[in-house]
């Protein structure tokens, strides 16, 4: 069987700003409660298993209606749906019931496991007998370990968190070492032959990572590894307006977009960098990230954003709101989450619909459901 290409396409659809505002200022209904969100959480996840979800191999398609050569979902895509199970496990009025969807999630992401390589890795797409694997991404493998270290979390799950102490490992051996490159250092974005960038969102979310079993272990390997992976992307990455860069090539060129998910990630690096050092730099630096990133995507370019780019993004705005009891952080997100919910969800199937010209993406989906109920899992108010 043939080998997919990893196909690491986003349709950028920008809604319209003009019609979002207006349907903005005509709205009148009263702000979701906790219950609300729950419900919203719970209503879109439903339709997700009903639309993308399939049971013989517990995994999903790649968008609905279906369409394309590929019966399954890329590795990120699968890991989106991870991280909405989670979610929805740790809201605590309905969290209990999706345990055994949690495992359920495990169950089906061992099709895209790889121990043919040292260290071994998710590779992009389900492999054999389903599928004919694919590359390994960094990233793909970052979203998937912090989940896991999640179930740890919530279920105890033993082999849930030595399967991301392994991913951290790979992480480490996509550490640039040549000393020649441009801004040498930082993990590479992929293992394939065809790009050598490093990136903001290879490099952040393993700081997470790291931070993360330096919490549960205390071991300072992980501590130590973090450091290095987030100064990486504070000395490479950083734009004159206090945000982040997405990608450095070899050479230097920088890709200069910035994406809601970099300024996330490394909004939760720092607020856990302040967690396990206890030097308030890094938590005032948290705060100027997540000011910075108010002000530039605002309440219209927000909107120009993936749904999954800002799940992340408010993932970890909420981790910072624990620490900081800034309440602007969660009406920021609970407009965004109400106005996508009003105008952009077909209330006749609980699909999201970006764009009525195409198939509703499972990121997109999964997205849905983690924004809901990561507002509704908060446990302050």
């Amino acid at each position: 069987m043939s080998t997919p290409k990893p196909v690491k396409t986003f349709r950028f659809v920008a809604l319209s700003i003009v019609v979002l505002l207006m349907t903005s200022s005509q709205s009148v209904w009263a702000k979701p409660n906790k219950n609300q969100n729950a419900e919203r959480a719970e209503a879109a996840y439903q339709a997700l298993q009903t639309y993308f979800y399939q049971p013989d191999t517990k995994l999903y398609s790649e968008n609905s209606p279906h369409s394309g050569n590929n019966k399954y979902s890329y590795v990120w895509p699968y890991a989106g749906t991870m991280q909405s199970t989670v979610a929805l496990a740790k809201i605590p009025a309905v969290g209990e019931k999706y345990k055994t969807d949690i495992q359920n999630r495990l169950d089906g992401l061992a099709a895209y496991w790889n121990d043919t390589k040292t260290p071994a890795g998710y590779d992009s797409y389900v492999r054999a007998p389903l599928g004919g694997g694919g590359d390994i991404f960094y990233d793909d493998n970052d979203w998937i370990a912090i989940e896991l270290i999640k179930i740890y979390r919530i279920t105890g799950d033993i082999a849930a968190l030595d399967r991301a102490k392994q991913i951290f490992e790979l992480q480490v051996s996509g550490w640039d070492t040549d000393a020649s490159h441009a801004c040498p250092g930082g993990v590479f974005w992929t293992q394939a032959s065809w790009s050598k960038d490093r990136n903001t969102v290879s490099n952040a979310p393993a700081a997470q990572i790291g931070l993360y079993l330096y919490e549960i272990s205390k071991d300072t390997y992980y501590l130590d590894w973090a450091k290095k992976m987030y100064n990486w992307v504070n000395d490479c990455m950083l734009a004159p307006n206090g945000l982040y860069w997405d990608h450095i090539d070899l050479n230097g060129n920088i890709n200069k977009t910035q994406w809601s998910y970099n300024q996330g990630t490394m909004i939760g690096a720092s607020v856990l960098l302040y967690k396990a050092t206890g030097e308030k730099s890094y938590l005032n630096k948290a705060v100027s990230i997540a000011d910075a990133a108010l002000k530039f995507y605002g309440s219209s370019r927000l909107y120009t954003q993936p749904i999954i780019f800002n799940s992340i993004f408010f993932e970890n705005l909420l981790l910072l709101d624990d620490m900081n009891k800034k309440s602007k952080y969660k009406d920021y997100i609970q407009n965004y989450a109400d106005e996508v919910w009003t105008t952009l969800r077909n209330p006749q199937t609980g699909v999201i619909e970006i764009d009525p010209n195409r198939s509703t993406e499972l990121l997109e989906q999964a997205a849905l459901v983690t924004i809901h109920a990561q507002l509704a899992a908060d446990t302050k108010k």
